[in-house]
């Protein structure tokens, strides 16, 4: 087993068993623990500001149990992109037949991009947390050049890919999503744009309090409950 492999503990936990997460497949979630984004709507706190708990070893073993009853693997957290040990994760899966989903916020371009180039993934959901403009106030984080970078290494690739947004209305605005579409749109960006009302009844990263429930304008991109 390499190094990269056996060095640290990059996973929080594990959801044994999806049919949401992956479209069209059946699946399990890799929790990555840690992320360089503070998005004060983030519903995993735990994860977002826990150490990971799960090596290589553990992941394999409960895989290995679960060859021929999932079609896939969900990388999610936190962000797992930040962790050197996601692309030999990303080998090995893909070794064991797995298909591979990426959720990420697009923070680690170079690290999407070695993944889609050398073929370790299927299908990514990248997150738009804002334009410019409100990118701050989202994530806490300068890394919007960094997410416009990864969405056009996805627009110059084959792989399956979504964007999607979560609205809470203190900090997006019916005419800042409609920018975001429109900004989406001028990139190329032609598939569905999913956008998610922030829910007020988990914990989260932050204290926003309840979010005013826009207009659904189906212009602006597909809302999923």
């Amino acid at each position: 087993m390499s190094s990269s492999l056996e060095k640290g503990r990059p996973v929080f936990s594990i959801s044994p068993f999806t049919l949401l997460d992956f479209p069209d497949r059946t699946a399990c979630i890799l929790w990555f623990a840690g992320c360089n984004m503070r998005c004060s709507y983030c519903y995993n706190p735990e994860i977002v500001l826990g150490k990971g708990k799960l090596s290589w070893g553990h992941v394999q073993e409960f895989l290995l149990s679960r060859r021929g009853l999932l079609d896939g693997v969900v990388f999610s957290g936190g962000e797992c992109t930040i962790h050197p040990q996601v692309i030999p994760f990303a080998r090995e899966i893909k070794k064991m037949g797995f298909e591979l989903k990426i959720d990420t916020n697009g923070s680690r371009p170079d690290v999407l991009r070695q993944l889609v180039e050398e073929n370790l993934v299927d299908y990514v959901a990248l997150d738009f947390k804002a334009l410019p403009e409100n990118y701050w106030k989202v994530t806490r984080s300068d890394l919007f050049c960094a997410f416009e970078k990864s969405l056009e290494n996805l627009l110059d690739s084959t792989v399956r890919f979504e964007v999607r947004t979560t609205v809470h209305s203190k900090q997006l605005t019916t005419l800042d999503l409609q920018s975001m579409k429109t900004w989406l749109r001028g990139k190329g960006y032609s598939r569905t744009y999913y956008l998610q009302h922030f829910r007020g009844d988990k914990l989260t990263l932050g204290e926003l309090g309840e979010s005013k429930k826009q207009v659904l304008n189906t212009e602006l991109g597909v809302w999923r409950n």
